[in-house]
């Protein structure tokens, strides 16, 4: 029961691998603080937790500074004190680079980049001040690679990294720790919640994802990481040795994406 006991905030906490987390933290008894921008679903997530009076609700806009600005003082006043954070929300893309507007490469990053980074900056002087503290970023795998019809979700999670890795090496010394979590296809609506080339949500759900591993798997792997303290992490299914074909073959990588049918 690695997490009983401590203040986990959790964006992206309505749907997908944050419900699952948010399922798998509450059972092994975190106090949860729970993030994103659909309240009822909020709710029905926090009622379905263990323990479900002991978690915040806490609407959040990753794409608004304003929103995170309000949020991070009453995650404190609330908790005291924040253990982990838990940056997993995002937004996907599907749609060829030369199509897609300006306007939503802006809005990947957005979401995805400046949200998490505004608030991960916004929680750190606290755990800074305390000594103690794990931020945990849930990447993708095509953070460490590119992948066609996913120029800006790659481009948002590789930033992510850079960023990431960086902090890590800065703020090992004072007691805190950083996870970067990158799932491959899980079982989720993250394709159906993607952003196409005008903008609109693609609406499908991917025979990657439909096929994929399910989100409570993915959910006991990522606490599983978070209790190794993990510097980085690859969720999933065959999908995973695309990091390994980058790393030693990025030639024969580059060959398998040309040809792939993405959707």
């Amino acid at each position: 029961m690695f997490f009983e006991g401590k203040t986990v905030w959790l964006t992206g906490a309505s749907s997908g691998i944050g419900e699952a987390v948010a399922y798998a933290l509450a059972a092994q008894g975190a106090r949860l603080i729970l993030s994103a921008r659909r309240v009822e679903k909020l709710r029905a997530v926090q009622a379905a937790c263990a323990n479900p009076e002991r978690h915040l609700i806490l609407p959040l806009d990753l794409a608004d500074p304003a929103s995170i600005a309000a949020a991070v003082p009453q995650a404190l006043a609330h908790s005291g004190a924040i253990d982990v954070l838990i940056n997993n929300g995002g937004i996907s893309q599907r749609g060829q680079a030369a199509e897609t507007d300006l306007a939503v490469d802006r809005r990947i990053m957005e979401v995805n980049f400046f949200g998490t980074i505004a608030l991960t900056k916004a929680v750190l002087p606290s755990m800074l001040e305390r000594g103690a503290g794990h931020i945990a970023v849930v990447s993708s795998l095509v953070g460490k690679f590119g992948s066609p019809k996913r120029s800006a979700y790659a481009a948002s999670k590789h930033a992510l990294h850079g960023f990431f890795d960086s902090l890590r090496a800065e703020i090992h010394d004072a007691g805190l720790r950083v996870t970067l979590i990158c799932p491959g296809y899980v079982r989720t609506d993250v394709s159906r919640n993607a952003l196409k080339a005008d903008g609109s949500a693609y609406g499908i759900m991917d025979d990657g994802q439909r096929n994929g591993l399910a989100p409570e798997r993915c959910a006991a792997k990522i606490l599983r990481a978070l209790e190794r303290g993990k510097a980085e992490v690859y969720i999933g299914g065959q999908e995973t040795a695309a990091v390994y074909l980058k790393r030693f073959w990025p030639g024969l990588l580059n060959r398998i994406l040309r040809k792939a049918k993405v959707t």
